[in-house]
């Protein structure tokens, strides 16, 4: 299964190029995270990043995934959104602002909310409702 992130907010091509070193450091993640970039505009220099796809499989990747993107998130100082959205169009959305200032036991409850929803577990939101955001404890 193959997620697709997306990030809206201040900086958007910065966001996603950090986001994307911050994912391949983690050892489950190396050689799953592809940064996706379109080609440059007429008169512009380089491409720009547009989205990252991750390829998960069975095994504990997904949490991986979710507390990674939420350690990143909590050290974002802009308006920040990060959208994960699975195959079928189901879309799961995190704020920085919302996980900035929560603590250990909140940060765990949304990794793992975070992760069944990537799954399509308990948690997990319904292809008819198609998108969430990760509530917190606030």
């Amino acid at each position: 299964m193959n997620v697709t992130v997306t990030i809206t907010g201040d900086g958007v091509a910065d966001e996603l190029r950090s986001l994307h070193e911050w994912l391949i450091v983690e050892e489950e993640l190396r050689g799953r995270v592809r940064l996706i970039e379109a080609p440059p505009s007429p008169g512009t220099l380089g491409t720009v990043p547009e989205m990252l796809t991750i390829a998960l499989a069975p095994g504990g990747v997904t949490a991986v995934l979710a507390s990674a993107a939420i350690a990143w998130m909590r050290h974002r100082t802009g308006e920040v959104t990060c959208k994960l959205t699975r195959p079928g169009g189901t879309s799961v959305e995190v704020t920085a602002q919302r996980v900035r200032g929560t603590d250990m036991t909140e940060v765990r409850e949304l990794v793992d909310r975070l992760a069944d929803m990537l799954e399509g577990g308990p948690g997990a939101v319904d292809g008819d409702q198609g998108e969430s955001t990760v509530p917190t404890g606030q």
